[in-house]
């Protein structure tokens, strides 16, 4: 009695035993598809980057400059509402501001005046209140400062500089 074969396996033109291998044709044609393919998402990627517009920030009046006593700290949203900063007089004449956000997983940072730090209450994450540096903890990078003038008796934020 002949074997039955199923239709599909005739109208099938490649067999079980040679679906395991790849041919020098096939290996080649995925690697050329798949250089392709990186090169233009890299492509992507620079044209992106290229057209980035370069953000702008308005200056805002952000407090008047005998409002804090030394130590003394203020909260105020900029660059723009909700993006909370917070503020700190750290002598006579100089002030320093922060975003209130912890770089490593967004919590609100405090001022601890006993320790001089800011300090991030999720993770102990500690901060410098020189320049926003990472003391201890999780945080990895420091916290974007806000750029502070003053202009006559009011202190002014003119932009966020992350670098700083």
């Amino acid at each position: 009695m002949p074997e039955d074969k199923p239709l599909w396996r005739e109208e099938f033109s490649v067999s079980k035993a040679d679906e395991r291998y790849v041919s020098r044709r096939q290996l080649t044609k995925f690697l050329t598809l798949s250089s392709v393919g990186m090169f233009a998402g890299n492509l992507w990627i620079l044209g992106k980057s290229w057209l980035r517009k370069t953000k702008t920030y308005q200056r805002t009046a952000v407090a008047r400059a005998g409002e804090i006593p030394v130590g003394g700290v203020k909260l105020f949203q900029y660059p723009e509402q909700g993006e909370q900063c917070i503020m700190v007089r750290t002598a006579e004449d100089s002030y320093v501001a922060y975003s209130q956000k912890c770089t490593h997983l967004s919590c609100a940072v405090l001022y601890s005046r006993e320790q001089n730090r800011l300090e991030c209450p999720c993770h102990q994450g500690y901060f410098s209140i020189l320049d926003g540096s990472v003391l201890q903890g999780p945080p990895t990078r420091r916290l974007p400062r806000v750029v502070l003038e003053r202009s006559g008796d009011d202190l002014i934020a003119v932009r966020m500089d992350p670098e700083a």
